[in-house]
C-alpha cells in the first residue's frame, strides 16, 4: 500500500518525471558516447573541415546530440505535457539551450579528460550530473514556458 501511493506520488512529480527524462536521454548519450569512442572513432585525433578535432569531441557531439533527441521527445509528452508552446517553438527552444549546454558539457569533459587524466566514460557522467539541475530549471521556464510555481 505504501509503495503504490509512494510510486504515484514519485510518478506526479515533475521533477522526478525531468530525472527520468533526462536519465533516458543521459543514457542514450552516455551508451552512444561509449560506443563511438570505444568502437568506432579509434584514432586520438581526426581532421574535420581544416580543425583537428579529438575523438572525445567527435564521440561528444554525436551522443548529445543524440541524447537531445530522446530527452526532448520525452520530456515534451510525459514532463512538460501541460505547456500550451508549439511543439516546434518548444523544439527550437529546447535545441537553443542544449547547443549552449552542449559547450557546458563539452568544456567539462575535456577539463575532466585533459586536466584531471580522469576516463572519458567517467568524466561524461559527471558533466551530465554536474549540469542537470540547471537544466531542469532552463527548460521548465525558456523551453516549455511554465512557471516556476507549480512544480507537480
Amino acid at each position: 500500500m505504501v509503495d503504490q501511493l509512494l510510486q504515484h506520488k514519485l510518478v506526479k512529480n515533475q521533477v522526478f518525471r525531468f530525472l527520468l527524462s533526462a536519465g533516458t536521454g543521459a543514457l542514450v548519450d552516455v551508451s552512444a558516447f561509449h560506443l563511438f569512442y570505444q568502437n568506432i572513432f579509434e584514432q586520438k585525433t581526426y581532421n574535420v573541415f581544416s580543425f583537428t578535432l579529438g575523438n572525445y569531441t567527435i564521440s561528444l557531439a554525436i551522443s548529445f546530440f543524440l541524447g537531445v533527441i530522446v530527452n526532448f521527445l520525452v520530456t515534451r509528452y510525459l514532463v512538460f505535457k501541460e505547456s500550451k508552446s508549439k511543439p516546434t517553438k518548444q523544439f527550437v527552444r529546447f535545441i537553443s539551450v542544449a547547443i549552449v549546454g552542449y559547450f557546458a558539457n563539452w568544456t567539462l569533459v575535456k577539463l575532466f579528460i585533459l586536466k584531471f587524466d580522469f576516463n572519458p566514460d567517467i568524466a561524461r557522467v559527471m558533466a551530465i550530473s554536474i549540469l542537470f539541475f540547471a537544466s531542469y530549471f532552463i527548460h521548465k521556464m525558456f523551453s516549455f514556458s511554465l512557471s516556476l510555481r507549480h512544480a507537480s
